[in-house]
């Protein structure tokens, strides 16, 4: 499936909007934990686990919105906006989500 941040794509006709479609994953509290316990991973000011745990959490958010946006019929996502906020007190947990409009293109 074609996924794009555009609102178009160039050389295809949008045939129908399908909708908003989103996906959303939550990092739990033990992701910080692990973060300050394993300083030692941080290189360069960056910890590699850490961006790992984002990047995994960004692909299930995404998948996420292909499944919803397959489920209506459609063959494209198009004007994908992923957000990052942090939720809890304390910010113990992490949230991605990724919106955006199913469509479906021309053959």
């Amino acid at each position: 499936m074609l996924v794009t941040t555009t609102n178009n794509i160039e050389g295809k006709r949008i045939t129908k909007y399908l909708g908003l479609v989103s996906g959303e994953a939550i990092l739990g509290a033990n992701i910080f934990k692990d973060f300050f316990a394993g300083i030692r991973d941080i290189v360069g000011g960056r910890s590699n686990a850490y961006e790992k745990e984002l990047r995994l959490a960004k692909e299930i958010a995404v998948q996420e919105m292909i499944d919803q946006a397959e489920s209506l019929g459609g063959n494209a996502v198009i004007a994908v906006d992923l957000d990052y906020e942090t939720l809890g007190q304390g910010g113990g947990m992490l949230m991605v989500t990724a919106s955006g409009t199913a469509i479906v293109l021309e053959d």
